[in-house]
């Protein structure tokens, strides 16, 4: 179900959908990724909707980048999650969409925010794939809040520069034998990858993939990760920036890596790389599209965290990316506390 909002200031749309045991792990807790692509699907909507109310080419809003986004309280089998689209910026290429989303329980009418989520989308032709078409402008309901919106837009364009540097590493593949042989709690030990062939139910109009297909599979490569750390029940806590580098086209296999970079006492980082390699256009090579820090928790039956086995470092390479983890998590860290203290 969705409903549509028309105000020129602020365009936005809501989607419901209940959640169903294939949206779920074997207890009952809806995927990340499962949210994810609901949270997608609706940026991706209000995007197009918008970029297409001018004259001139038709176009796709394509997902370039999605911010950080903590996962409040878990969806559970039976709730109907609420998904509500909101676009708060444009410039003159991309379009700025936050995104909440309510899980409702229908039995005891109870209600709780899950996600809250800020996606940027390109408005690409659908004459030309290459082509990037100007955002029609909206009008803001203070000058503070166009400045505010243009701050974000600065901040997000500089960090997906800066996370281009780290677009060469590889994460090699572990075969079940060499597995079983592997030092528990250790990053080779737990590192998994996951082979797609992209199809036309994967894909846009443009033939590209959805970019909410893309993250549900980081989030079930990631999540097979923390439970082969752990060995326990495992929830998706957040997501770091998710940068889209490179469109996927339908066809090419794509090679979804993750490996384990940093524990604390009661979470687990992991980094997750999106290859493709061209089948039909084989000459072109593989290349990386997709990149993102995945952060997760282990839970016990009662859906209580548990502690997280430390992470077993083996080389320098280990120890750099460990550091580098947790210095995300202590900032992270520092700021859900500065978040608090001005809620208060």
């Amino acid at each position: 179900m969705m409903s549509v909002s028309n105000a020129q200031e602020t365009p936005s749309i809501q989607i419901c959908r209940i959640m169903r045991p294939d949206d779920a792990n074997i207890v009952g807790n809806v995927h990340g990724g499962t949210i994810l692509k609901m949270i997608e699907e609706a940026g991706c909507i209000i995007g197009t909707r918008h970029c297409n109310t001018q004259s001139g080419d038709r176009c796709l809003a394509a997902l370039a980048r999605v911010e950080r986004t903590d996962f409040l309280h878990p969806m559970f089998i039976g709730e109907v999650a609420h998904v509500s689209a909101e676009i708060t910026y444009t410039s003159k290429h991309s379009v700025e969409v936050q995104v909440n989303v309510l899980a409702e329980n229908i039995v005891t009418g109870a209600k709780k925010v899950t996600n809250k989520a800020t996606l940027w989308y390109v408005p690409i032709s659908l004459q030309n794939v290459d082509k990037i078409i100007e955002v029609p402008p909206i009008e803001y309901s203070s000058p503070e809040r166009e400045e505010a919106g243009k701050k974000r837009y600065e901040a997000q364009k500089l960090e997906r520069l800066e996370d281009k540097v780290r677009n060469g590493e590889i994460i090699m593949s572990v075969s079940l034998p060499d597995r079983q042989t592997k030092e528990p709690f250790t990053v080779v030990c737990s590192q998994s990858s996951l082979i797609h062939l992209v199809g036309p139910s994967d894909c846009t109009l443009h033939g590209f993939v959805h970019g909410g297909v893309t993250m549900k599979l980081m989030d079930e490569v990631a999540g097979i990760v923390a439970a082969r750390h752990c060995k326990t029940n495992i929830v998706t806590a957040s997501v770091d920036a998710i940068n889209f580098h490179r469109k996927i086209k339908k066809g090419c296999v794509i090679t979804v890596s993750g490996r384990m970079t940093f524990t604390s006492n009661k979470s687990m980082e992991i980094e997750v790389f999106v290859d493709a390699d061209p089948l039909v256009e084989a000459e072109k090579g593989k290349y990386r599209a997709v990149t993102a820090f995945f952060t997760y928790i282990s839970l016990d039956k009662e859906n209580k965290p548990l502690p997280v086995p430390p992470l077993k470092l083996e080389g320098e390479e280990e120890q750099k990316r460990f550091e580098e983890g947790k210095a995300r998590y202590l900032q992270n860290k520092a700021k859900r506390l500065a978040d608090k203290e001005r809620q208060q």
